[in-house]
């Protein structure tokens, strides 16, 4: 897939581009830019290793890095944001914008880092994610719920989504009546697709996982009838709501296995069997034209990622 890639004629009209940040592999983190009377807003921007792909989306749709006005980012997690203090210092007159929870992480990134350390280990975060630089907190800009960020004239609506993290925040754009939806909207890998359209799974990762926020998140996103979903793990998705309701129910379950094994002394490995399990079986349903292996090396570290996530729910006291 090349650095930006139209996602339909429709998308193409919208001036919707995405954008494949090859983290971990290609059609595996996806950004977005956004194009408007030739002004550009980049949605997301993937990790520091990342930045050349962003820098060739601009090229590949004839804008300068002077013609980027915005860098939006749904969350702070480093596949996401972590290249956003390198990508900035390329962008000469942008502005940052980040959730209020968020924009102090990217400012001073310490304890990001030692987190997604913590999560992933040293040696995949130096081999994924390169140098995360801080961002002039002078170019930053705090959406607090319902800010709207103007692009040329085009209002990019930012609302708050917590569920997969407190600090998250969806784009709502009107004109494309599309949500950039970050993790709030889960995975959608686009190997999976089959005749029933795309497959749904619910991004449930530390440390600050909440089923009943993301729940009500997901629910908030149908209120304004979308005709598509951006997300980043990866590509335009349609149908919302009938992946919502896969989504919802999948949360479900997952949660229940979960609280089942609360008290495992092997929690971590058996709660990994049961959504390895689950996954394998919604696939079957789905049609997906891949089989076993392939799926669950595709979706390993997800499954592993989402088992830390609900446990640490589960830690925080949760019923």
């Amino acid at each position: 897939m090349g650095a930006a890639d139209r996602l339909g004629a429709a998308d193409g009209d919208h001036g919707i581009h995405l954008v494949d940040t090859q983290y971990i592999r290609p059609r595996f983190g996806a950004a977005y830019l956004v194009v408007e009377h030739g002004r550009g807003a980049f949605i997301d921007c993937g990790t520091a290793l990342s930045v050349p792909h962003m820098m060739a989306a601009l090229d590949a749709v004839g804008l300068a890095a002077q013609d980027v006005d915005w860098l939006i980012v749904t969350h702070a997690h480093l596949d996401h944001a972590g290249g956003a203090g390198t990508l900035m210092a390329q962008l000469p007159v942008a502005r940052l914008v980040a959730h209020p929870r968020a924009a102090p992480h990217l400012v001073a990134p310490a304890r990001l880092i030692e987190g997604t350390v913590a999560v992933h280990g040293a040696a995949a975060f130096a081999r994924h994610y390169g140098a995360v630089v801080a961002v002039d907190p002078a170019r930053v800009a705090i959406a607090a719920d319902g800010e709207t960020v103007d692009l040329a004239g085009r209002a990019l609506l930012c609302v708050d989504t917590p569920g997969h993290a407190r600090h998250h925040l969806c784009v709502w754009d009107a004109r494309s009546r599309s949500w950039f939806t970050g993790d709030t909207f889960g995975l959608s890998y686009r190997q999976f697709d089959s005749d029933r359209g795309a497959f749904a799974l619910p991004s449930t990762s530390p440390v600050q996982f909440d089923p009943v926020a993301a729940k009500g998140s997901i629910a908030r996103l149908l209120e304004r009838d979308p005709v598509a979903m951006y997300v980043t793990h990866f590509g335009r998705v349609d149908a919302p709501r009938r992946m919502a309701a896969d989504l919802v129910a999948t949360l479900d379950t997952m949660v229940a296995h979960a609280r089942r094994l609360r008290d495992a002394p092997d929690r971590h490995a058996r709660l990994v069997d049961a959504l390895v399990a689950d996954v394998l079986q919604r696939l079957h349903v789905h049609g997906a034209p891949v089989d076993d292996a392939t799926a669950l090396a595709l979706l390993g570290s997800d499954l592993d990622l989402n088992a830390q996530g609900l446990l640490a729910w589960l830690d925080t006291g949760a019923p």
